[in-house]
């Protein structure tokens, strides 16, 4: 793989906004006031995990569809002063009275997609203590003090977060305590129309006073415990209380200068740390971007990534490390390239015997990430969670808080290593990336969009190091998506393209989104912070 100097300036820029440039810091997040709220942390000397958390916190209030309190948190941190860089895994297991005879007992097959029995323990509150504590300078209190203004005096509802909150209309709608905070009005917000959450607004005090001990041990875990309990779900006092992050060495692999951190499971990181070694070998940039011949390739790699996720995937204690070592290895790679046709798609193997329980659910849930840098050097990747749009669809009590659907991803076939069980993290579509070139950090950045997370980070990695974008084109860019029912095509992708892959047996297909892509890039030359937004969503970079 050819990577020629990325970011280099051309006569006429491929994106539809310049590149945001800073010198002392630069937040990327997907709503105007999350970023603002991280900029000041920064302007005010915080430094960028800081900013991070402040930012993650606000778009717990202001894009209710997709992230809260309610939800889970992946990262990767670059402390600069230590010289370290590692991965914190603040995502919440299953209750410890949950398994596959609780399921059945309760008249299920699978775990279902949304209501009580979809809810594991939230782990973002947990994520953003350890993050402060181990990495930051700022209390918790300062921290959520712009997320709690927010709650308490309203926002205006952003374009995108009002098409989604219209979307989740049927599911709010269905429990009277959620929907009666969340369609005021007996609707959702349109554009521009305030919305308060006094409700969260009180829960992010008590936070931001008691520390995360009262969401797992203290008011507010009881309130959502009692309200679990009144529904017939399965998550206890106990089961918040057990609750622990863990802090873990990300996974990495090597193309010329430029090297790839994903997280290792239960996340899908490895997805695109495998698809990007299938490919190492190729000149893709001599295929030509977005051509025929080129998606081919890395649509073929992602089958195959997919695929292993499909079998592999799970809590990491169900995940064996010969396992994971094998999938991202270089000689597992040049075996899988050997396997991809480039006239043709691969036939897939399928064992007729095999239960439906087996056929791994279409991960569509959709979420916020966000990227921040400092002049320290320090730099931060970030995602955060509901998974679907309003998660669980249902509210705790009175507490303003929204509970994750997380646990619809546990698989239902007992041989299954994401099968349901109890006190078990499990299939996570969450995954923050990072970026080493030449041995020093250089990017941080992410697609949000659930099975899309692994698939956009090897296509803007691909359009920085071979194609020469900067981090505004790449992420902007028009993109692929594979899924095991076909393939997507994004507008702006030529139509010979679509032509060319359907002469290769590629399937087409509609209505599965392209995520959205933050990312915060440090100039290895200057110095400079460098940071590009998703036009796909409503927010942007921000620098000084």
């Amino acid at each position: 793989m050819t990577t020629p100097p990325p970011g280099a300036p051309g006569i006429a820029s491929r994106a539809s906004r310049s590149v945001a440039m800073g010198r002392k810091g630069m937040i990327a997040t997907s709503q105007p006031q999350a970023s603002m709220a991280g900029l000041e942390v920064l302007r005010d000397g915080g430094n960028a995990i800081d900013a991070a958390v402040t930012a993650a916190a606000v778009l717990s209030v202001v894009e209710p569809t997709m992230t809260g309190i309610g939800g889970d948190l992946f990262a990767i941190v670059h402390d600069a002063s230590r010289g370290t860089t590692r991965g914190l895994n603040a995502s919440g297991r299953s209750a410890r009275s949950a398994d596959l005879g609780h399921l059945q007992a309760s008249g299920h097959t699978c775990v279902p997609e949304h209501g009580v029995l979809s809810v594991t323990v939230p782990g973002a509150v947990d994520g953003w203590d350890q993050l402060l504590a181990d990495h930051g300078t700022v209390p918790l209190e300062r921290a959520l003090a712009p997320a709690v203004a927010f709650a308490r005096d309203g926002f205006p509802v952003a374009e995108v977060v009002a098409r989604q909150w219209n979307d989740a209309t049927s599911l709010l709608a269905e429990d009277p305590t959620t929907a009666a905070l969340f369609l005021p009005k007996n609707r959702a917000p349109t554009p521009g129309e305030l919305f308060v959450n006094r409700p969260l607004a009180d829960s992010l005090e008590a936070i931001a006073s008691e520390g995360p001990d009262v969401l797992y041990r203290g008011v507010l875990a009881h309130a959502i415990a009692s309200d679990i309990a009144r529904r017939g779900g399965w998550l206890t006092i106990q089961d918040l209380d057990d609750h622990r992050s863990d802090w873990m060495e990300p996974i990495r692999t090597s193309i010329g200068e430029v090297e790839l951190l994903e997280l290792p499971p239960n996340t899908q990181g490895f997805v695109a740390i495998e698809a990007l070694n299938i490919l190492a070998n190729d000149d893709l940039s001599r295929l030509g971007h977005n051509s025929g011949d080129y998606l081919h390739l890395v649509l073929e790699a992602l089958a195959v990534a997919f695929d292993d996720r499909a079998a592999y995937l799970a809590d990491p204690d169900a995940v064996p490390d010969e396992t994971l070592a094998r999938l991202i290895s270089p000689a597992y790679a040049e075996h899988c390239r050997r396997q991809i046709s480039s006239e043709h798609v691969r036939s897939r193997d399928t064992d007729p015997s095999e239960p439906d329980a087996t056929i791994p659910k279409r991960a569509t849930g959709d979420t916020v990430y966000l990227a921040a840098a400092d002049a320290q050097g320090n730099l931060i990747s970030l995602i955060q969670s509901l998974y679907s749009g309003f998660g669980s669809g249902i509210m705790a009590g009175n507490t303003g808080i929204v509970l994750h659907n997380r646990g619809s991803l546990f698989n239902s076939a007992p041989s299954h290593p994401n099968h349901l069980a109890p006190h078990k993290r499990p299939l996570h579509t969450l995954a923050p990336a990072m970026v080493y070139r030449r041995g020093r950090p250089w990017m941080a950045f992410g697609v949000m969009g659930g099975d899309m997370q692994p698939q956009g980070h090897l296509q803007v990695l691909l359009n920085l190091t071979c194609f020469g974008m900067n981090i505004q084109e790449a992420g902007e860019a028009p993109r692929a998506r594979y899924d095991t029912s076909g393939i997507c095509l994004e507008q702006g992708i030529p139509h010979t393209t679509a032509t060319n892959l359907r002469h290769r047996g590629h399937t087409l297909i509609d209505g599965l989104g392209f995520g959205g892509f933050q990312g915060v890039l440090i100039n290895p030359e200057t110095g400079t912070l460098m940071g590009g937004s998703d036009p796909r969503k409503d927010g942007l970079a921000l620098g000084w």
